[in-house]
């Protein structure tokens, strides 16, 4: 790698492309959070629906 320091312009432009990264995963881990606080359970395989109840 090089030692060379960056330009302030692209330094900012970094750190302002970070920000705005950081603030949608932010959105989108709050969104998804929203959505999985249902009562039902995830199950894209269709196990739970064959597994016996032994809760008797």
């Amino acid at each position: 790698m090089t030692d060379r320091p960056q330009s302030s312009a692209r330094r900012e432009r970094l750190e302002a492309a970070l920000r705005a990264n950081l603030k949608r995963r932010k959105a989108q881990a709050r969104g998804r959070a929203e959505d999985a606080g249902g009562p039902e359970s995830h199950d894209s395989a269709g196990i739970v629906a064959d597994k016996p109840d032994h809760s008797a």
